[in-house]
């Protein structure tokens, strides 16, 4: 049984453990996935700005070294290798403060931490050139071969890898991919699995939380099987040359977050969170194996995906039913 394997396992259960305690489910975790080296490696997206007054209280801040030690402590146990960070330059001074803390102690614990950029939102043109001097700013701090904490970086296949969240659409990324090719390394560029005329200059494309074709359900029960399994398909057959990141998630709940659109995903007891978790295996075998598996998210609780404290305790009516 292939490490990879084991941790996908152990991530499930011990979170159903800490919250949802429905029996049946975790009879079903121990019986597992059928083992493959196609595994991939487990990686959590971590939101960076708790603390700051604009966001909720969590009752930390993202800039304590304790509490960041602690997560990581935490999230190795579950078989997390690594936190993907949002990240937005100079725009949010107290995030890049956080993230600096995060690629430190990455390093120290032997963990991995990778960059989230979170595109601008400025017009045609003046995008572009914000995202050109936020790459080039982050290059120079944050992936030199004296920054703190540089070995802990993500990479594949020996380049860093970056992550983007689009905003509005406005970055002319050919630009873009055009100055990160001069780096050394060169980056991959992953970004959000939605339409995009940039095609060509991404390298890889990850999935994102999504209820399907069907919408938000009032309910919550369009948790989003469908969509991975589209996501899946689309990957092999149409980009089979770009790297694929699987999702998994717990849940939606945007009902706290001051930009609530009112989206939920129930959590089913525990069993949407299984369910993303058990579709990749499906389409990835060991000759085709699936590098990277995203977590959504380790610790976002104004949208309501955090895993960090286990998942949505249910009622016995709920545990009954599912819902």
């Amino acid at each position: 049984m292939s490490s990879r394997y084991r941790a996908t396992c152990a991530l499930t259960f011990v979170l159903l453990l800490q919250g949802c305690v429905h029996p049946g489910v975790r009879r079903s975790l121990r019986s597992g996935l059928p083992v493959t080296d196609a595994s991939p490696q487990i990686l959590a997206v971590y939101e960076p700005w708790f603390g700051h007054p604009k966001h909720m209280s969590v009752g930390y801040s993202s800039q304590d070294p304790v509490t960041i030690r602690k997560q990581m402590n935490q999230a190795k146990a579950l078989g997390i290798s690594g936190f993907v960070v949002d990240w937005y330059g100079d725009r949010e001074p107290f995030i890049d403060h956080s993230y600096a803390v995060v690629q430190t102690i990455a390093a120290e614990k032997n963990f991995h931490v990778a960059m989230m950029y979170d595109e601008t939102e400025g017009s045609s043109g003046e995008a572009t050139e914000d995202t050109l001097a936020d790459f080039e700013k982050f290059n120079e701090t944050y992936l030199s071969s004296n920054a703190s904490g540089r070995q802990a970086y993500l990479t594949y296949n020996d380049r860093p890898v970056i992550f983007i969240f689009p905003k509005e659409g406005h970055t002319d990324w050919n630009r873009v991919r055009a100055a990160t090719e001069h780096w050394n390394p060169a980056p991959l560029l992953i970004y959000e699995d939605q339409s995009t005329p940039f095609i060509g200059a991404f390298d890889g494309f990850y999935a994102w939380i999504n209820p399907g074709k069907q919408g938000w359900a009032a309910d919550g029960s369009n948790w989003g099987e469908q969509y991975l399994r589209d996501f899946y398909r689309k990957m092999q057959s149409k980009y089979p040359d770009k790297i694929a990141v699987g999702a998994a998630w717990a849940g939606f709940d945007d009902s706290r977050a001051s930009w609530s659109l009112d989206r939920h995903i129930s959590q089913r007891c525990g069993k949407t969170f299984k369910g993303t978790m058990r579709l990749w295996p499906q389409y990835y075998t060991a000759d085709h194996p699936l590098p990277f598996l995203l977590i959504e998210t380790w610790n976002d609780y104004e949208e309501g995906t955090a895993i960090e404290r286990g998942l949505a305790k249910c009622t016995p009516g709920e545990q009954r039913s599912g819902q």
